[in-house]
């Protein structure tokens, strides 16, 4: 599940993106009696993005597409400094990344190594509804990120749930007491609000046009309010 070589951290990417702040959203941080961690966000409403556009990205997130001229990795552009590393582990029944697919995601919040991440996450849900990612351990679930699409005129609204740790009535709070911190402490769950608020609005920076660019017949219900080149 985890790796044990750490992976270099690459440089920024010149997108120049002015990513949005903690205060764009609420959020929420609490350390159950267990050791179990419970983070949620209220992302601003998604402007330009549809529950649709999400939905295909998360299932053909290992392509690469071209940013102003240059080939990166999709998963690059999604956060030009906080993300390493993507790769497929598994994948889903009908060939993708989403649904019943398996991958290895790399990042370090806000570009610093004490907050470096690289876990393997099992895709439990991948549809227009959202997404849901789970990690266990001999078949122990440690680890559960949700997120709820909703549309709504402008975009969508955008829901975050993050559940670190093990939930059993023994072995959870050692586990949650003296490994969960060495593989996500505290600190680095609070520095993973401020990271999620930035990449999921970094969505309406590329990905309208991205898909467009999929989908030329597609006809847009709603309008970017940020214009980049893809």
């Amino acid at each position: 599940m985890f790796f044990a070589r750490q992976l270099p951290i690459p440089t920024e990417r010149p997108f120049k993106w002015t990513m949005k702040p903690l205060e764009s959203a609420e959020t929420s941080f609490t350390e159950l009696p267990n050791g179990q961690l419970v983070l949620t966000i209220q992302h601003e409403v998604v402007r330009g993005v549809t529950s649709t556009m999400l939905a295909w990205w998360f299932q053909h997130l290992g392509k690469k597409m071209s940013y102003k001229g240059v080939i990166y990795p999709r998963y690059l552009v999604w956060h030009p400094t906080d993300h390493i590393h993507w790769e497929l582990v598994k994948h889903g029944p009908h060939g993708s990344t989403g649904e019943g697919a398996t991958f290895r995601i790399v990042e370090a919040f806000g570009a610093d190594p004490k907050h470096y991440v690289d876990s393997t996450d099992y895709v439990e849900k991948c549809d227009e509804e959202g997404l849901s990612l789970v990690t266990r351990i001999l078949g122990i679930e440690i680890f559960r990120l949700e997120h709820r699409f909703t549309e709504v005129e402008e975009g969508t609204r955008y829901d975050s749930r993050m559940v670190v740790g093990m939930d059993r009535p023994r072995l959870g709070p050692l586990f949650n007491k003296y490994i969960r911190p060495r593989i996500f402490s505290n600190e680095s769950a609070k520095r993973w609000l401020i990271h999620n608020i930035e990449e999921v609005g970094n969505f309406e920076f590329f990905l309208p046009l991205l898909y467009t660019d999929h989908f030329p017949k597609w006809k847009k219900t709603v309008r970017p309010t940020k214009k980049e080149e893809v």
